[in-house]
């Protein structure tokens, strides 16, 4: 018996498969996950079985059901191989299970689908279009780089035939072909426009995608197909599509074509943007389809938003533009919320483009902040804030605050600090302006950003003439409610800065504090009660001391405030104890307790307050007194002419270059820092100049350096960032220098004071060592300038003892306040190695009351290409430069 009669027999004794709805059905009778998986186990060991046994005869049987059990998620990766034989097999049926099976096991990333090249290309050359069909789809499936190059030419003689169920497979195809290969684009141009002729919508919309997916990846592609007039035709067809009757094959809710109609529209956007010819020709279809389309229905919608995209991205005329704005004020009137939202998103892109347009829709816009959809309350917002201008930030500004008093707390930040932001921009005048932050402050509460507190705080110390207004509207909201945050933190503020205005009711405007009436929750019932308080008709009376540093203590004791609320609230009990005269015992009544506090920088203030009382009391007036105006932080930085970078610094100080000389005078309200600070305390005016290779931040390193935030000129106050955190000292020695009074200098004085020439013949001074470290060495050397007996002439020498060059050396320092100091240039930035050359820099120091100096300094460099930060203090500076 032969091998061959064997193998039949055994074929013959093996029971047939089932069928795939048998399948089915013996899976759903499965009553747990066990049972099914036991059946589909099963069924895949038969399925097995006949593989390996070659039967041709239920092959597609098999991988039919295997491809069922894949969509369950089995694995099923063991047919990959029978699905290239089914698609070599003769028949429709055969080939069809065998396209199917690839489309679903196998990608370009499987080796395997390189075999089935030769198949795919028999396939589209045979005579049945549904076989051609199918390969064509599978390829558009699962094609790679290699099997694009090799099937692109067959693609391209499909998109000539005369059959438009094998044309449309063949550009669906191609666009696939494109977007693996770009290379192979050109290959496909001329076949794409004549496509566009073809009487099938099919062929006409495929013929669209291709051509839009070629524009999109190749400009010069887009630039051909304007050169060949592709808008006319385009515009033809899209008019056929408006202007035709019913057609039950293309005609969905009353529309023709949508699909079609939105594909050319997209196509019509890309070649009109930035080509003025071609969107002059598209002009009118445009205002054809945006008047004659049914909005009733969404495929209305969706081809009036595809129109309202295409007007607004070509450069159409301004009628069009205001046609389109208004189809969009149309969709936020209806009552699906997808089209309201997708009316918000392209109103925000097109405010930028037509505002006035969009601003006729303002109502409409602000009414969205009042839908129950957050993702539609979002986008209303940020538009609403697109829309504000100088003419309508009252009315806007008036809305946002009450949807602010009703959003959610997702929406306070975002919202609060955009109204800050419009009314910095648009505000009509200060006093509506202050008014609406107060407002802004008390319906977000604890959700407004930090920065800006600093920023009210910036411009109420700029608004000399409302003082007596501001310090009263926010001692009357902390009366009412101090758990807010940023709300107390300018009030206190406030207060500290301005409480003597608070108890003069010195205003012109509204009803002042001392004599309004207080209700029963503004005050305790004992104060009350001591003012024989009627509740039932009010009684009306002045404000106190008493009931400011009543009020003050509270605000320390409440649970409800963070640390540095508390900060600012003890910042300004220290700032009143100068500007009420009968509540001093009170004060320090109230500051006793915190100069044993465990948070350090609440201890830190009470004690040094102490000090401040008991040793140096005759200046606290000068040291607490106003804070000058302040200047706004987000200055621009300006470029100099000669490249160097002129930043000013929060204080209004300013880093300048070698070509300006003047030294800022010192006041005595700024020794502060002296008494307080334990080191240095503060700086005089740091005159450095800026490398132009140094990044921009590191021009105010010198301040981080000295461990200072300055907000203003009255360096002690922390209104405008982090209080300094330094440990309480024991003993203030650098008062010892101070007692000698204030610096009296000016602009010329200061001028005339370095403006002398260096003294050949001065007496020798003995040089020091200022810095010695990892190779580089810092020398200074004295000499006395004959014009000023109170000016020493010091010169840097930094030399370099390494054997790698040192570049972008960078030397800066600060003094005492009862110092002057100037850095002039250096003479570069690179100290050779080997001690082969060096850098010198001059550095001029006034010292009018012949004080001991010491001086801070920070220097950077770059070695090997590692940068190096060091910091310390020089104090062993030769006596004789004193005298």
């Amino acid at each position: 018996m032969s091998i061959l009669q064997t193998i039949e027999e055994k074929l013959a004794k093996m029971p047939a498969p089932i069928r795939l709805k048998d399948l089915i059905r013996n899976i759903r009778a499965a009553r747990t996950a066990a049972d099914e998986r036991a059946v589909i186990q099963k069924e895949c060991a038969l399925i097995r079985n006949n593989f390996r046994e070659e039967d041709n005869t239920y092959r597609c049987r098999n991988v039919a059901k295997l491809l069922y059990i894949h969509m369950l998620g089995f694995p099923a990766h063991f047919g990959q191989l029978e699905c290239l034989k089914l698609i070599a097999m003769p028949k429709y049926t055969d080939k069809r299970i065998g396209y199917l099976g690839i489309t679903l096991l196998l990608d370009e990333r499987h080796d395997v689908h390189l075999l089935m090249t030769n198949s795919m290309k028999n396939d589209m050359n045979h005579t049945n279009q549904y076989i051609v069909g199918q390969a064509l789809c599978c390829l558009g499936g699962v094609c790679s780089t290699e099997m694009s190059r090799d099937l692109a030419g067959e693609i391209e003689k499909l998109l000539k035939t005369s059959n438009a169920y094998i044309k449309k497979k063949a550009a669906l195809c191609a666009l696939r072909v494109v977007r693996k290969v770009p290379d192979l684009m050109e290959m496909f141009i001329p076949a794409a426009r004549p496509l566009l002729n073809d009487k099938s919508h099919g062929v006409q919309l495929t013929a669209v995608a291709l051509i839009t997916e070629m524009c999109e990846l190749s400009p010069d592609t887009l630039h051909h197909f304007r050169k060949v007039c592709m808008v006319p035709q385009l515009v033809r067809v899209l008019k056929n599509l408006i202007m035709s009757g019913y057609s039950p094959e293309h005609d969905v809710s009353g529309v023709s074509d949508p699909f079609l109609q939105v594909k050319i529209l997209r196509l019509l956007r890309i070649l009109g943007k930035g080509d003025p010819d071609s969107s002059e020709a598209m002009n009118d279809i445009l205002a054809q389809v945006a008047t004659n389309t049914e909005t009733s229905k969404n495929v209305g919608n969706a081809i009036l938003y595809e129109t309202v995209l295409t007007i607004m991205d070509i450069k159409s005329e301004s009628g069009l533009r205001v046609l389109a704005v208004n189809i969009l004020g149309r969709f936020l009137l209806n009552n699906d919320k997808n089209i309201r939202y997708v009316a918000l998103n392209t109103l925000l892109k097109t405010v930028s483009a037509d505002l006035n347009a969009v601003q006729r829709h303002r109502s409409t816009i602000v009414d969205c902040l009042r839908d129950p959809d957050i993702s539609i309350k979002k986008r209303a917002v940020e538009l609403c804030f697109a829309l504000v201008n100088g003419t309508n930030i009252r009315s806007m500004v008036k809305e946002l605050i009450f949807f602010l008093d009703k959003s959610d707390p997702e929406f306070k930040g975002y919202a609060s600090s955009n109204i800050f932001l419009a009314c910095e921009r648009h505000s009509p005048n200060k006093r509506w302006h202050i008014d609406t932050m107060m407002r802004v402050l008390t319906a977000a509460g604890n959700y407004v950003p930090d920065d800006s507190v600093s920023s009210l705080i910036q411009m109420i110390s700029v608004s000399n003439t409302l003082h007596p207004y501001i310090v009263q509207k926010l001692f009357q909201a902390i009366s009412k409610n101090y758990t807010q945050q940023p709300l107390c933190q300018v009030a206190a503020w406030c207060i500290g800065e301005y409480g003597d205005v608070l108890l003069s009711g010195d205003v012109e405007e509204d009803e002042p504090v001392q004599v309004r009436t207080y209700y029963m929750n503004k005050l305790d019932l004992d104060q009350l009660k001591s003012q024989s308080y009627d509740p039932s008709q009010g009684q009306s009376f002045q404000v106190t001391e008493a009931e400011v540093c009543n009020l003050l203590e509270k605000m320390l004791q409440s649970t409800s405030l963070n640390q540095v609320t508390k900060e600012y609230v003890l910042q300004a009990i220290l700032k009143l104890s100068t500007r009420f005269t009968s509540s001093q015992e009170q004060i320090q009544t109230i500051l006793t307790p915190f100069s044993m506090s465990l948070d350090m920088e609440l201890q830190q203030r009470s004690v040094e307050f102490f000090a401040l009382s008991r040793s140096y009391d005759h200046m606290r007036s000068g040291l607490l007194e106003r804070m000058p105006p302040m200047e706004n932080k987000n200055k621009d930085i300006e470029i100099n002419t000669n490249g160097e970078v002129l930043e000013e610094t929060e204080n209004g100080d300013q880093l300048l270059n070698d070509n300006q000389s003047s030294i800022a005078p010192t006041s005595e309200s700024n020794g502060i820092l002296d008494l307080l600070g334990g080191g240095l305390g503060g700086s005089s005016p740091v005159i450095t100049p800026i490398n132009n290779k140094q990044d921009s931040s590191s021009a105010g390193g010198i301040m981080d350096l000295l461990g200072l935030d300055i907000g203003s000129g009255d360096m002690q106050e922390p209104a405008l960032g982090a209080p300094v955190v330094q440990p309480a000292m024991p003993e203030i020695n650098l008062m010892d220098g101070l007692l000698g009074g204030p610096v009296q200098t000016n602009n010329q004085s200061s001028l005339n004071l370095l403006g002398g020439t260096m003294n050949d013949n001065a007496l020798s001074i003995p040089p020091i060592t200022a810095y010695e470290r990892n190779g580089i060495k810092v020398e200074f050397k004295f000499e006395k300038d004959n014009s000023n007996p109170s000016v020493v002439n010091i010169t840097l020498h930094a030399t370099n003892s390494t054997s790698n060059l040192v570049s972008s050396f960078i030397f800066q320092a600060a003094v005492p306040k009862t110092f002057q100091l100037q850095l002039m240039s250096p003479s570069g930035d690179t100290i050779p190695g080997g001690n082969a050359g060096e850098v010198t820099q001059l550095i001029k120091v006034a010292n009018p009351q012949k004080q001991p100096l010491r001086m801070r300094y920070k220097l950077s460099y770059s070695s090997n290409g590692m940068p190096f930060n060091d910091q310390g203090e020089v104090s062993n500076f030769p006596q004789s430069i004193y005298s």
